[in-house]
């Protein structure tokens, strides 16, 4: 089989790391680092080109061998942060004076002091022509405009006004968007609001998407460039010209999409930690959690995947007063500009430590060290776990114990305590910061403790999830090349697309239509209709309608570096996941590639006086990754020639009802190599048009494992 490679590309504040994973056996080639190219004239294309040059030239790799390239960018972020935002004109459209209102957008404060500037014109729907239009886009330019948004009542069912304004800013050169590219939602002011932020994203993002692609095409790759979306998957050049603000927040998503597809994470919680702040986002049931994403405090359209960020991560310094840890962090030693006292190079003969304000403002009880010739070194979390030891000498983040431990020992002694012991209180106060917002995860996304898993990723990965778990009571991973996680991510992230569509009681027509709508969409942003998954929700409350469909360009995510395993080792794979012996376990299904066991567990009850038993259900595959593990839950084994008939009888049996009507479980299903997800449906009725099509090409003897699950 000829060579083929992925490559991926993540831009960040300080480094641009570029990374070379083979497209068959998902073997990582090679792995780059240069400075982020901020002040050159082409800009962050500048370090791509390096970054390309560098690991294409060392490696041998042909431009005719590069089937897939993608890059995260932090640009959407950096500019809405930094205010570096174009000024954007409104045009509103409607009947009504609330029109008028909702369409009227003020300045968005971006930062303290930093704003985007939005100018306003309104036409009513009976004065809707180009000679209208054209006289709002002047006073629009005038106001300093440069670039328009067409937002009009009602676009979602009938975008013709906003497409009308579009043609006629285009005609005149101008960079133009409207509400209904955006989103299919209700919510005049939200949409105009969330068009707005896109708009203004506009100018840079293309320039910089021209610079890049134009290295990309340069160097000879053929292969169109992806870029990095906020819900960790990949869109198309194309698609980030007219949907910017998709990639905002998309360099935390790539570290994430790392951990779904490299580390084939399914469940737990993924802890991102480099040198400044630590994210933490939910994986369950093989999928990344959702939200709309906040600009300025305001709520957008936008979703992005949740994660919640704090400044505790290797390099975070230690403040102390009166003899006492008061805290630790937010200061970091890049920002006080400081080098880490356990990468020191020599060792020290003198430490004194020292207070210092990191930054204007900041409390003088940060802890320095300083040695004999006069440098100076922060005290941080990785010092602390490299002075007890905790970190491996072949991990990223490892450096000499001995000389850590002199500093420490310094400091604990000005305090009247021992390294070990300063060292320790430090990681505890840490952990206890970064648990607090893991327990809000915990509750919010009804996560069980008894299997709960921390994954640690980045440079800093070790520093801190080893030592948290072990306080807490789980379990923890620390992901395979954790340090390159988010450029891993990049280079293997999917094509991702979700349409969320206001439909009052959707009927089965909605919900076809919506499912047609968003295959054609990924198949047009580059993703193979084969390799192409769906899954649709209704949100019976928000009269909400969600399709959400993930596809690969060149390969199927299971066809990764896929090693199979003999049935005894996936039960011991199952075993060990659930902390139970292989006795505990019984098969209860099997179809494709796909195995259901029931595992008995055991729970102490009040005061540990009872012992409880507890049936879980487990769906795992051949590889040993486990894709669910649900209590209330039921398999059955079917083949597609008797699915319908089955699924029918299977959800009246263990349906409950209420006031409301018959509550449906949730319906998973698995077979020959794919799995469908249709728990977003609330009805039978829904679900069956849909497995139609799902299984239309499937033959009547193919075996197919229902999962049930109790809502």
């Amino acid at each position: 089989m000829d060579k083929q490679v992925r490559i991926g590309i993540d831009v960040g504040g300080t480094y641009t790391d570029g990374i070379v994973i083979d497209n068959h056996s998902g073997e990582i080639i090679a792995k780059e680092k240069v400075l982020t190219t901020h002040y050159s004239k082409a800009g962050v294309a500048a370090g791509i080109t390096q970054i390309l040059n560098k690991i294409m030239t060392e490696n041998n790799i042909s431009p005719q061998e590069v089937v897939f390239i993608a890059h995260g960018t932090t640009q959407a972020t950096n500019a809405l942060l930094e205010g570096d935002v174009a000024p954007v004109g409104i045009i509103g459209i409607g009947e009504s004076k609330r029109a008028e209102q909702e369409t009227r957008i003020e300045n968005i404060e971006l930062a303290q002091g930093r704003y985007l500037r939005v100018s306003h014109e309104f036409i009513h729907l009976k004065d809707l022509n180009n000679h209208t239009i054209n006289e709002a886009i002047d006073k629009l330019i005038e106001a300093g405009a440069q670039v328009i948004v067409a937002s009009a009542a009602y676009s979602v069912e009938n975008p013709e006004y906003e497409l009308q304004v579009i043609e006629c800013a285009k005609e005149r050169g101008l960079y133009a968007t409207s509400g209904h590219e955006i989103s299919e939602l209700y919510g005049l002011r939200v949409r105009t609001r969330t068009s707005v932020i896109n708009a203004s994203l506009i100018p840079k993002m293309m320039e910089t998407a021209y610079m890049t692609e134009t290295v990309i095409k340069e160097v000879g790759i053929k292969s169109e460039l992806m870029i990095m979306r906020a819900d960790g998957g990949v869109m198309s050049l194309k698609e980030v010209r007219k949907r910017p603000i998709l990639t905002m927040l998309s360099g935390l998503a790539a570290g994430v999409a790392g951990a779904l597809m490299y580390g084939k994470i399914t469940e737990g919680i993924f802890l991102e930690i480099g040198g400044t702040s630590i994210d933490m986002s939910v994986i369950k049931d093989g999928k990344v959690m959702v939200k709309n994403a906040s600009v300025g405090n305001y709520k957008t359209y936008i979703k992005s995947l949740d994660i919640r960020t704090l400044a505790i991560a290797g390099g975070t310094m230690v403040r102390v007063n009166d003899n006492e840890i008061v805290d630790v962090g937010p200061r970091s030693a890049h920002l006080a500009k400081k080098d880490y006292e356990c990468f020191i190079s020599k060792t020290p003969h003198e430490i004194k430590v020292k207070h210092i304000s990191p930054m204007k403002d900041d409390p003088g009880d940060y802890v320095i060290a300083e040695i004999e010739d006069g440098s100076t070194y922060a005290f941080t979390l990785a010092g602390a776990a490299n002075a007890l030891g905790i970190i491996p000498e072949d991990d990223y983040a490892y450096a000499s114990g001995q000389n850590a431990r002199l500093f420490w020992k310094e400091l604990g002694k000005k305090y009247g305590k021992t390294s070990k012991e300063m060292a320790t209180e430090v990681l505890k106060r840490a952990s206890e910061k970064v648990w607090a917002t893991i327990e809000d995860l915990i509750e919010e996304y009804e996560l069980d403790k008894d299997f709960l898993t921390l994954i640690g990723g980045g440079g800093s990965a070790s520093v801190l999830t080893t030592f948290l778990a072990k306080q807490n009571g789980v379990k923890y991973d620390i992901i395979e090349n954790a340090p390159y996680i988010s450029t891993i991510g990049v280079a293997m992230a999917m094509v991702r697309e979700r349409i969320e569509r206001s439909v009052v009681n959707p009927n089965t027509d909605d919900i076809k239509k919506i499912r047609n709508d968003i295959l054609n969409k990924i198949v047009s942003m580059g993703a193979l209709e084969e390799t192409v998954e769906i899954s649709v929700e209704v949100d019976t409350q928000k009269h909400i309608l969600i399709a959400t469909a993930m596809g690969a360009t060149e390969f199927k995510q299971q066809d990764l570096f896929t090693i199979k395993l003999a049935e005894e080792e996936i039960q011991s794979k199952v075993a060990e996941a659930m902390g139970v012996d292989t006795s505990n376990l019984a098969k209860v299904g099997e179809a494709g590639n796909f195995y259901g066991y029931s595992v008995e567990m055991k729970s102490k009850g009040w005061l540990h006086l009872f012992n409880k038993k507890k049936k879980i259900i487990v769906i795992v595959n051949d590889e040993g990754v486990i894709l669910q593990r649900k209590t209330d839950s039921f398999i059955a084994v079917t083949t597609k020639g008797e699915l319908r008939e089955t699924l029918k009888n299977l959800t009246e049996e263990h349906s409950s009802y209420s006031v409301s009507g018959q509550n449906i479980p949730s319906v998973y299903l698995y077979c020959k190599g794919r799995t469908f997800d249709y728990s977003g449906l609330v009805s039978v009725r829904q679900i069956l048009p849909i497995i139609d099509i799902d299984f239309n090409y499937m033959e009547n003897n193919e075996k197919v494992m229902i999962l049930l699950v109790k809502k």
